[in-house]
């Protein structure tokens, strides 16, 4: 049945009580979507929004939830862990060095690292270290790439055709000279890349990117691109940073660098490495890591609440889990593979303007007339058409964001039988969008 939304008061009830106390109503941007307002619970592959209806979940927490909602393993080793060492503020912990040892023990990068809380706290440590290692001020980033809301890399993301490729902040408040310090590259054009190290010769401290940028749902790199990218920055001395905090132990434990054979400089993860507790890290070269040192580095590491115990405890089970199951690589592949191919089936019957894309478990539907291969081909996206598939998919039960480029993901919780549903509510919704055009 397609949901209308008056089905929902409940939700649209706090929704409301949210909007006189949070700005928006909301925490983070982009959690605001309407319908459906507001999550009581959540189980395996389904939330449950606060008025009972149960929603199949691709959206997973922007890629956070790996394994399934509330797996038992994880939550398992927080309840065994609550009453213990809570936060001491001082010294280390038996659990950050756990953590740290399994971190540098399978991402191939990893020769030393440090505990952050988010992402995008990660990101921000990586290039304050690439330009204190260097001495240069300059970084270079990829148009459609995300990397957290700090100022240096807070612009050209979703840029739309007048300001792609130019100076498009994601938000006012930062100081122009924070944002000119970052040039814009084409992903997948290697060519881009050399012009701006030439015309910057001996400027550019760093190379920051998504390996596959899945801010913008999944432009796959070649593998001439990724390998060009490394023998660039170790001819002209930039540090090389993948930001993994997406792709990192969701297509493989060692991340997508364990997939391509290339190694960068330095790591960044979080997201999916705790199963949706708060935690993320920055890990690389010993000599580059080593500014951190409280005993002699010259970079500030700071944090009450890095290498907090709890998100210790979630990330070890997580990693622990996906090395228990090495499976859950092949089945969420398999589940993608089968996403992709249906996706591509239904709109090939439907002539739909629209190309399945993705990687492993990560899958979308771009409408562009070509296969993206880079952001100058997302420029020709329908947004409205993006938008308007998830919003058909929420009404059939199944939890798309439904904002432009957005991914989705498959977890370690769902089924063949989900899959199946999945591919049925897409090909009603998508007869339903070709008959609308």
């Amino acid at each position: 049945m397609i949901r209308q939304p008056s089905d929902v008061p409940r939700g649209r009830a706090l929704a409301e009580a949210a909007a006189r106390v949070i700005p928006g109503g909301v925490n983070s941007a982009t959690r605001y979507i309407g319908e459906p307002y507001a999550f009581a619970s959540a189980s395996g592959a389904y939330l449950t929004d606060l008025d009972g209806h149960d929603y199949l979940d691709y959206h997973a927490a922007f890629g956070a939830i790996l394994l399934g909602h509330n797996e038992e393993s994880v939550n398992r080793a927080i309840r065994d862990a609550v009453g213990g060492l809570d936060l001491s503020g001082l010294g280390v912990t038996e659990l950050e060095v756990a953590l740290a040892d399994r971190i540098c023990s399978i991402i191939p990068s990893a020769e030393s690292m440090i505990a952050t809380v988010s992402g995008s706290e990660a990101t921000a440590q990586s290039i304050r270290l690439a330009r204190a290692a260097t001495g240069r001020r300059k970084i270079i980033k990829f148009q459609g790439g995300f990397h957290g809301w700090h100022d240096p890399v807070a612009r050209n993301v979703i840029s739309t055709p007048d300001k792609a490729y130019g100076l498009d902040p994601l938000s006012a408040g930062i100081l122009p000279e924070a944002l000119e310090s970052t040039l814009i590259a084409e992903f997948n054009d290697l060519g881009s890349v050399k012009s701006l190290l030439g015309e910057h010769d001996g400027q550019v401290a760093g190379i920051i990117l998504e390996p596959i940028p899945h801010n913008v749902g999944a432009l796959v790199p070649t593998d001439e691109f990724v390998q060009g990218l490394r023998e660039l920055c170790t001819a002209t001395g930039t540090v090389l940073i993948f930001d993994e905090v997406i792709t990192g132990f969701r297509h493989a434990l060692g991340g997508y660098q364990q997939l391509c054979g290339v190694t960068p400089d330095l790591t960044t993860f979080g997201k999916g490495m705790a199963n949706g507790y708060p935690v993320g890290g920055l890990a690389g070269r010993r000599d580059l890591m080593e500014h951190f040192n409280g005993r002699g580095g010259d970079v500030l590491l700071a944090g009450t609440f890095n290498g907090n115990p709890l998100g210790c405890v979630a990330a070890l089970a997580t990693l622990d889990h996906l090395a228990d199951h090495p499976d859950f690589y092949t089945r969420t592949r398999d589940f993608g593979d089968q996403l992709r191919a249906g996706l591509t089936r239904i709109v090939d019957d439907l002539g739909l303007p629209a190309h399945a894309a993705g990687f492993g478990g990560v899958f979308n539907l771009y409408f562009t007339p070509e296969r993206p291969t880079g952001y100058r081909e997302l420029l020709d996206n329908d947004h409205q058409a993006y938008i308007d598939f998830h919003r058909a998919m929420i009404n059939r039960g199944v939890l798309m964001l439904p904002l432009s480029l957005k991914r989705n993901h498959v977890s370690g919780a769902h089924t063949q039988a989900d899959i199946d549903q999945t591919l049925e509510a897409a090909e009603s919704a998508l007869t339903e969008l070709a008959k609308s055009r």
